[in-house]
Order: C-alpha cells, then sequence, then structure tokens
C-alpha cells in the first residue's frame, strides 16, 4: 500500500496545505422545524401558506432536511467524507421570531449545539447571517426597502458575533445578495413578487449597507476572525469582440456581479451603473455618511459561488416603452451555439468561467482573500442512479467537481488567493420553489424513508480529494 507522501506524489493536481475542503447549506433549505421551538415566520412559510402552487409538488419549507433534529449524524457524516469545513446560515426569525426585540433562547442552544458539534468534530465552521429569509415581521414593514430592516439586522448580526464569536472564526453576511433583488422585486421568484425596479435598487443598496455596518461592528467587538461577504459571481462573456456585443457585457457585468463586488471589496459603486441609474431616475435613497461606511468596512474574504456563465449580445430591438424597466434594457441574452449543459437544470457548463473570476478577483480586486463557496450540479431523478448496494453512482457529480478543481487548481498556480472548495451542498436540500426536484447532495435524502442518509459515490470520491489534498 502506498504512503500518503507517494499518493501525493501521483497526483496531478496537488492544492495548498490547509485547504478548506468542505460544502454549504442554509438554514431554511435544512432544518425544517419552520414552526417549532419559538422559531418566527420568514418569508417562505408565509408565502408557501399563501401559494403552494408555486413550489414543485407543492413541498414546502415546514420539513426540509431535519437538520434541526439530526445535525450531529449530519456532522458526523461531514467528517466521514473528509470535510474540515462546513458553511451554515443562522435562520434571523429563530433567533428573533419578530426580526428584533427579545432573542429566542431555543434558537441559542440550537446553534451553540451545532457549533460546538462542528467544533469537537474538528469541522470548522463558517457562518452566514443571512441566505434569503426575510423575517415575515420586517417583510411587513418592508423588508429591504425600509431603513429600519438594515438597523434590525445589524442588532441580530452583533447578538450573532456575541454569541458565537469565540468559535465561529469565518463570517458572512449576506450570501448571493443579488438575489433577492431579482427574486423579489425584478423577475417574480422570490416573494414578494412585485415588479418594480426602483424598489430593487433601494434593496440592493440597503443589503450592501446592512453588510458594510454589520462588518463595522464585528471590527469594533476586536474577535479575531474574518469576515466577507459572499456572491455569486457570473462572467458575463459577449458574443463576439464587436464593440456593441462587448459593452453589453460590460454592462450586463455591472449590474450583476459589480453592483455587489465593487463596494463590497474596493468601497465604492461601478461608475457605469451610477451613471445608468441617474440616466434612468433610479438612483437609491442615500443618508449622509453612508458612503464613509461602506468606504470603511470592506470585507478580509470572499465567497465565490459560480454555477454558470452569463452570455450576452447588443440589443437587437427597441424595448417595449410600456413595460417595466429592467436591466436588459441594456443587451440581449445570447444563446452559444454548442454548448455545454445541465439538461436538469437548464443552465450551461462551462468549467473554465471559475478560472476566469479567479484571474479576474487576483487582477482588479487586490488578490483578495477568496474560495469557491458554492459550486454544485442539481440532477433530477437520482434514485435512477441507485446501485444493488443502495449507493447513487454520481459519476457526472465527480466530473463536475473535478473539471472545476482543475480550473480553480490553475488559478492557484498563477498566483490567485484561493483557500478552498466547497460544493454546494453537503446532502440533498430543499430548494427554494424547486423544493426537491434537483438533487445537489454528497449525501442522499430518502424523502420515502424518513429522510434516511446514504453517501453517494462523489462523497467516497470526495473523501479521498480531501484526505490527498488533491488527485
Amino acid at each position: 500500500m502506498k504512503t500518503l507522501d507517494e499518493v501525493q506524489k501521483d497526483l496531478h493536481y496537488r492544492f495548498p496545505e490547509g485547504f478548506w475542503w468542505g460544502s454549504s447549506a442554509s438554514a431554511t433549505q435544512t432544518e425544517g422545524a419552520a414552526n417549532l421551538d419559538g422559531k418566527g415566520q420568514n418569508i417562505w412559510d408565509y408565502w408557501y401558506e399563501q401559494e403552494p402552487n408555486r413550489f414543485f409538488n407543492k413541498v414546502g419549507p415546514v420539513v426540509t432536511s431535519q437538520f434541526y433534529y439530526r445535525y450531529k449524524e449530519d456532522i458526523a457524516l461531514m467528517k466521514e467524507i473528509g470535510h474540515n469545513s462546513f458553511r451554515l446560515s443562522i435562520s434571523w426569525s429563530r433567533m428573533f421570531p419578530n426580526g428584533k426585540g427579545e432573542v429566542n433562547d431555543k434558537a441559542v442552544d440550537f446553534y451553540n449545539s451545532v457549533i460546538d458539534e462542528l467544533v469537537a468534530t474538528d469541522v470548522e465552521p463558517f457562518v452566514n447571517l443571512y441566505h434569503f429569509d426575510m423575517p415575515m415581521a420586517m417583510q411587513e414593514i418592508g423588508g429591504w426597502t425600509n431603513r429600519v430592516v438594515v438597523d434590525a439586522f445589524v442588532d441580530y448580526a452583533t447578538v450573532c458575533f456575541r454569541l458565537f464569536g469565540d468559535r465561529v472564526k469565518k463570517w458572512f453576511t449576506h450570501n448571493e445578495p443579488i438575489v433577492p433583488v431579482e427574486g423579489g422585486y425584478m423577475y417574480d421568484f422570490h416573494y414578494p413578487n412585485e415588479v418594480d425596479f426602483g424598489k430593487a435598487i433601494q434593496v440592493g443598496y440597503h443589503t450592501l449597507l446592512s453588510s458594510a455596518k454589520a462588518i463595522k461592528v464585528y471590527k469594533e467587538l476586536e474577535q479575531d476572525g474574518k469576515i466577507g461577504i459572499i456572491l455569486n459571481l457570473t462572467p458575463s462573456y459577449p458574443r463576439s469582440q464587436h464593440p456593441a456585443d462587448v459593452k453589453a457585457s460590460q454592462l450586463a457585468d455591472a449590474i450583476f456581479n459589480r453592483s455587489f463586488l465593487d463596494p463590497s471589496v474596493k468601497g465604492g459603486f461601478p461608475a457605469e451603473l451610477v451613471s445608468i441609474l441617474k440616466e434612468e431616475g433610479y438612483m437609491p435613497m442615500i443618508e449622509e455618511g453612508d458612503m464613509d461606511i461602506i468606504k470603511a468596512n470592506t470585507v478580509d474574504l470572499l465567497g465565490v459561488n459560480y454555477y454558470q456563465p452569463r452570455r450576452v449580445k447588443a440589443k437587437e430591438n427597441l424595448p417595449n416603452p410600456e413595460a417595466p424597466f429592467m436591466p436588459d434594457r441594456y443587451f440581449d441574452n445570447y444563446v452559444m451555439p454548442g454548448r455545454k449543459m445541465n439538461p436538469h437544470r437548464g443552465w450551461e457548463i462551462y468549467e473554465k468561467g471559475v478560472y476566469d473570476i479567479l484571474m479576474n478577483v487576483k487582477e482588479n480586486y487586490g488578490n483578495i482573500e477568496c474560495f469557491i463557496s458554492e459550486n454544485g450540479m442539481g440532477v433530477e431523478g437520482e434514485e435512477r442512479f441507485r446501485d444493488e448496494n443502495g449507493m447513487i453512482q454520481d459519476d457526472y457529480r465527480i466530473e463536475f467537481i473535478g473539471e472545476h478543481l482543475k480550473w480553480v487548481h490553475k488559478a492557484i498556480q498563477e498566483g490567485a488567493n484561493v483557500k478552498g472548495y466547497h460544493l454546494w451542498t453537503f446532502m440533498d436540500n430543499w430548494s427554494w420553489t424547486n423544493a426537491y426536484k434537483n438533487r445537489y447532495g454528497f449525501v442522499s435524502v430518502d424523502l420515502e424513508k424518513d429522510s434516511e442518509r446514504s453517501i453517494k459515490k462523489s462523497g467516497h470520491w470526495f473523501k479521498k480529494v480531501s484526505e490527498n489534498n488533491g488527485f
């Protein structure tokens, strides 16, 4: 049998010492117990009550994957498949049933227990504060459109830092903050299902301000950890090098990537975006001193979520002047012939995109410390790949991860400051309006058998990658 040194000599792709191997998940998507132990309603609980038909097979967030009851079993499985780190989110409405005011002691006990279990198992907790799950009491006063909610978020963050910061040394303010902007206020795939570009901009601005203010508090507490944000960066590729196509891709990038990346890392907003908002009459309400707070409180650490590229071309037809204002006034989406697809999710698979993002961060964002905080492949009907021994043979997922890791490795070889790779996700979870349609996990969750867990082939493969620190 080969020694570890001999195995490592044979590896084509070796990663830096101390690389973070793990996965990511969120509270609403995994915990269940949505209306137990004092948890308040969040927007998902409420929306499901109102319109269960909007959710795949009418499956809502009440049960999800039962992490609330089974976290010890799940954390043991994380360790078993080679995790040295794991990102979870805290549910704001579990901690504060009304979004502010009295803290829920049962929630504190739960998160203390989860964090203690992770630490005891030698899996480092990375903790995110907001993952799309606005407390309903806060949404009723306007959610992120209302500046009062910014202050409530900062109070919630402060309590979490104080309660858990002795053990948690990697914090994140928001996950994919552009998504609630798009989903809730532009494209109607998140509650409150409004189509209002002005509100969308205010929501984005207040979200960013809440991030900077939470970072300010964290720095003042001097807890010797790091705090960052997690952004879904989707490289915008032009159809061609024609100046009109290139300009379209630059504007798409400013709207969907740099809107959060620039202020989070550099402390200021992209000029192209500000120019569009001024020209179209959509500048947000900004109070005196806000810009100083944003400038002074940038992130220590950047999480990069990457799933698919965005391909765009110059606008070909004039937009309907009666239609609500949308960013695609400035570009058209472009379907590249011959692209590789994940047919289940309808997304393009373009592995080099992860390298392009990391090189952009290296060259244009001070080579800030970063990691791949999500990357993954959702597949429908995975049960058909379960073999006679009960294991799901997800070779397609192994190939997907491996091909992305090759490009991450190349970026590291070329000097990118990448510290880890987290798959979305640890176990099959409830995925917003898609519910359990597409499965993403290293671990299968069998809903027919009381959410029984079983490790997929990819989980066993990942264990070897982590143990060898490469493949």
